[in-house]
Formats: structure tokens, sequence, C-alpha cells
């Protein structure tokens, strides 16, 4: 069965406070989304790509494509104003029967092992959900103010969430609604369930300047392995 992973990249780097969108920042010399895109062309030959960026970034990305990467392998489309519009763009460029997998670009620790198993567990589940369980005490917001919640129930979602075609291509037919946070809640909303998956700690997604500092300090300790 085909691949396909779309990698969503459309962020504008406001909460890092800069003007370079995060994906593009370099970390060890590279930009983020060189780390995400590597990873991807190596967990399968066979595995196609299609970036999802902002249209006034679309130049820069074919840039750090051509310079790194097996350009057959790869196609680029515009983002669009929400998350669920950016994902649908890509979709739209998906017309065979195959397993896709919907990555953050930012997510560029992410490793091949988690990327094989969110392939099987869609191919016998129909869907994978990376999560982790909170480490954090949580409590939920009532009318009385606030009560303990059972953090092992909290699962904290990552990407890639990995789903048959048959079953992500029409649920994104779909109009758009604000509780749509993820492709997850587009399929639930559809009125399929959806399978949950083990994720990874390092899974980490970029969004502040510390996250950089923490991403570099893994792939030191990766490389040391």
């Amino acid at each position: 069965m085909k691949k396909y992973a779309i990698i969503v990249a459309g962020g504008t780097g406001a909460r890092m406070g800069v003007n370079l969108p995060k994906q593009f920042m370099l970390l060890k010399g590279r930009p983020v989304l060189y780390y995400t895109i590597k990873t991807f062309l190596e967990s399968y030959d066979d595995l196609q790509i299609i970036l999802v960026l902002p249209a006034e970034y679309i130049s820069t990305g074919q840039e750090i494509i051509t310079g790194y990467f097996d350009t057959g392998r790869i196609q680029i489309t515009a983002g669009g104003t929400t998350r669920f519009q950016s994902v649908k763009n890509g979709l739209e460029l998906v017309n065979d029967e195959s397993v896709i997998f919907v990555h953050d670009g930012v997510r560029c620790l992410l490793s091949k092992e988690l990327i094989h198993r969110c392939y099987q567990k869609a191919l016998n589940a129909g869907s994978a959900i990376p999560v982790i369980v909170s480490k954090d005490s949580v409590r939920l917001m009532t009318d009385k103010g606030s009560e303990v919640f059972d953090r092992n129930k909290v699962m904290l979602v990552q990407t890639p969430q990995t789903f048959l075609s048959k079953i992500i291509l029409p649920a994104f037919k779909a109009d758009y609604k604000e509780p749509f946070t993820d492709e997850a809640t587009v399929v639930e909303a559809s009125g399929i369930s959806v399978s949950l998956i083990e994720g990874e700690e390092n899974n980490i997604k970029i969004t502040r300047p510390v996250d950089l500092l923490i991403a570099e300090k893994i792939l030191d300790r990766v490389s040391e392995v």
C-alpha cells in the first residue's frame, strides 16, 4: 500500500519572537524542517512527502528540498488559514489508496520506529494516534472552581496521526468546525473512533526558543548512542 506523509509547517513563528517561521530556524546548523523530512524519507523507501507551507515561504521550502533531498519524492502545496484547511490542501494531492501520516513539521525529533509503529497500527486498526501520559497534576475547571482529575486518564496528543486513506479523505470533506483541533477530532466527527498508540517523550514540538535548546541536547545525546 502506498504511503504519504503530509508534513504541515504553516506556522509563522509568533511565539518564538522572531520574523522567521520556526520550521526554518536553524538547529545544529540545519533548518528544523530538515530533520523532520529526513526521518520520514529514511523510514520507508517508497514514502512520498507532501509539504504544506505558508504561500510566502514556498520558495524557502523548495531551497531546503533542493539542497538536501531527492526532489522526486517531495511536493509542496500552500497552507490555509487554519490547520484543518492546511491538512485538507495536502490531502487533495492524494488520489491513491494509501496510509497517510499527518505530522507537525516542527516535531523534528520523532523516530523512524514511531513512524513504523504508527503505520502497522493504522494498517490493523484504521488509525494510529500517538499519545503520552501527562506527568503533571491535572485539575478540571468547574462552576465552583476546580477539582482534581486523574492524570493517568489524560493523554497528551502527538503526531504523526496516521490513517487509512479511506478513513481520513472522506472525513475531510466536512466543513471546518472550531473543535477540529487535529485530524483525530475530524475523523471522530465523521463517526469513526480512533486508536491510540504510545508516543515518544522526545517527540517535542518546537514552539519557544527554549525548545531549540532542548532539541539540540536531545540530538547530541542520540548521536552519542
